[in-house]
């Protein structure tokens, strides 16, 4: 008798209809007369990783009409200068959206940074304004990659009404905004946040209907944490050692991918679930910082 595999959920070609949704919107809105949305990121340093990242959301952004610029300062950059070029931008009435990359160098206080970027332009939606309307559940910008997960959840046919969910991991960045996210209104799981410090987790986990790790460590999750059916989103991007390969190492997930699969119902790969997801809702919150709307 053959084992049944979870279906796949293709962050990929999930991502790929919303960008063409976004496109379609912001050629509705500039066949109106408006101008194109316009994004400005700002890259300190030359972290490899974080050029390439942004370069991936340039060319997203060019696909779908949304004009960005990449400003690019060296990592000695003072943290009176990137303030005063972040009042700015949030002054200027041609800029949309306002996105910082992450990490800052050690010498610049980040929160301050975030906090500084206007609330309407801020399409990576960290500052405190729009984590309160998160909360609150009022409409506006949301968190790209959380954002992105409830997507993929909705597009896959996942039910959330009455499930049980569990995130692992309690970042501001992942787990703190999808667990609000997940109750609010319209969506109704019931959510439970794990961290390194739950008791017993594993049996938190096995209770969950839709699993979210965000926790960091590669292949954390294993089979016997997972509830048959349940709905497994990887978070997690890794890199692990593979002489196998070019690069020396290969990327994985929080999830151990191979055995999951064969008890979960759902479940994402990495690469290519959660990851594109991201860049495909930046997107849609620089639209509506643009516009006012999703659509």
């Amino acid at each position: 008798m053959e084992t049944a595999t979870a279906s796949l959920i293709d962050g990929r070609q999930i991502a790929a209809t919303v960008r063409q949704e976004v496109k379609a919107s912001v050629d509705a809105w500039t066949a109106k007369g408006h101008r194109a949305p316009v994004l400005k990121v700002v890259l300190i340093g030359g972290d490899p990783a974080s050029a390439s990242y942004v370069r991936g959301k340039n060319r997203a952004c060019a696909e779908a009409g949304i004009e960005s610029e990449t400003m690019t300062y060296d990592a000695d950059l003072s943290e009176a200068d990137l303030l005063t070029l972040i009042r700015d931008l949030n002054g200027d009435p041609n800029v949309d959206g306002i996105l910082i990359q992450l990490p800052l160098p050690r010498h610049i206080d980040e929160a301050k940074v975030l906090r500084a970027i206007s609330p309407a332009k801020d399409v990576d939606c960290f500052h405190p304004e729009n984590v309160g309307n998160l909360v609150t559940g009022e409409p506006g910008l949301k968190p790209a990659t959380p954002a992105g997960i409830m997507e993929m959840l909705k597009r896959s046919g996942i039910e959330t009404r009455g499930a049980t969910a569990v995130v692992i991991g309690r970042s501001n960045i992942v787990g703190k905004p999808m667990a609000n996210l997940l109750v609010q209104k319209g969506i109704d799981a019931t959510v439970t946040v794990c961290h390194s410090r739950t008791p017993d987790l594993a049996d938190v986990c096995r209770r969950a209907d839709i699993l979210i790790a965000a926790i960091g460590r590669a292949g954390f999750v294993t089979a016997d944490m997972v509830k048959p059916g349940a709905a497994v989103i990887d978070v997690g991007i890794n890199r692990v050692e593979d002489p196998t390969r070019k690069s020396g190492y290969r990327l994985v997930g929080d999830v151990d991918f191979n055995a999951v699969r064969e008890v979960a119902g759902h479940i994402t790969p990495v690469p290519g679930g959660v990851g594109p997801m991201t860049i495909a809702m930046l997107l849609k919150n620089t639209l509506f910082a643009a516009t006012g709307s999703w659509s």
